[in-house]
């Protein structure tokens, strides 16, 4: 191979590739047509003499080779961008930088209003994008970059991740107010539900894949306990807003909880024993931390949930 006539812009369109298996959506990536992305691979595949895509129905797929070189490519590429990085003065008042957050509803509800009213004032030509990924995917996309930060729950993370504990969260339980079943054997809002009235009344559940199950039905089965879930949901705020139009219970969490008494129609419980309680958890790749733009960043998600978001209810953790 003719390492001189090597084009970095190759190895930008196979990390690419690599994320998208698809020529057009990485050419949207790296802004080149489709047909500059298939002359692109074509140049490396005389190169690598590997065809390295292979389309299998809608997909192109990797061929070994390109798996081998997936790494070490995306390593490589890594060590650049944190080198550039480095060397860039970030203004946010002038910069037009966009960001990608990770995280489930109950993060981008609690931090994406007051975040983006803030940076409305001081960054405005900043993009915020939040989306949402399952939690075993959140390392991948924060290292193909697909994303600069992933707010979670306490994960394990690999040796080429920072983290920063931003407060801790547990379930508390809701119901419409006036429930007429906990309403007529007197338990109040604020009150523990015992564990035979909560097993009594109908549940609705958030659940990503349907599952049925939830934290504090293993604690239910130890005392001889199970609840009925009526209805599962992926999002706490569809669990909020059907809690509000029927007689179901629903379990969020309790930060969540507070802020969405203040719109919707709930008063809030406490379950019948304990719940665990949740580290919440930010995320980037090491390799970023010293990036004034991501740092400045994760410093902006801590100010704001620290002071207008968990507020008096609990204090964010070091």
């Amino acid at each position: 191979m003719n390492f001189a006539a090597l084009d970095l812009n190759l190895l930008r369109v196979f990390d690419a590739m690599m994320t998208e298996l698809s020529t057009v959506r990485a050419g949207e990536r790296v802004g080149l047509s489709q047909p500059a992305v298939s002359s692109a691979l074509g140049r490396l595949r005389a190169m690598l003499d590997d065809t390295l895509f292979v389309r299998e129905g809608n997909r192109m797929m990797p061929t070994a080779r390109a798996l081998e070189l997936r790494g070490p490519i995306r390593g490589a590429l890594a060590g650049m961008e944190e080198a550039l990085a480095l060397a860039t003065v970030f203004d946010p008042a002038t910069s037009s930088r966009t960001f990608v957050l990770v995280g489930s509803d109950y993060f981008s509800a609690l931090l994406m209003p007051p975040l983006a009213s803030r940076l409305a004032k001081s960054a405005s030509s900043i993009t915020l994008q939040m989306v949402d990924h399952a939690s075993s995917d959140g390392f991948e996309v924060l290292s193909d970059g697909r994303a600069d930060i992933v707010i979670d729950r306490a994960l394990t993370p690999p040796d080429w991740i920072e983290s920063r504990k931003l407060f801790q969260s547990w379930l508390v339980c809701i119901a419409r107010p006036g429930h007429p079943l906990l309403a007529s054997k007197g338990i109040r809002p604020g009150q523990a539900i015992p564990a035979d009235i909560f097993c009594t009344i109908p549940h609705v559940l958030r659940s990503a894949d349907g599952s049925k199950m939830g934290t504090i039905d293993p604690a239910l089965a130890r005392l001889g306990l199970s609840r009925r879930v009526m209805v599962t949901v992926p999002h706490f705020q569809a669990v909020a807003l059907a809690v509000e139009a029927s007689e179901m219970l629903g379990s969020i969490p309790v930060h969540f909880a507070h802020m969405l008494t203040d719109r919707l129609k709930l008063d809030v419980f406490m379950p019948p024993m304990e719940s665990p309680t949740m580290d919440v958890t930010m995320y980037w790749p090491r390799r970023f931390d010293r990036d004034p733009g991501s740092s400045w960043l994760r410093n902006q998600i801590w100010d704001v949930l620290s002071r207008e978001v968990i507020g008096s209810h609990l204090r964010p953790q070091t």
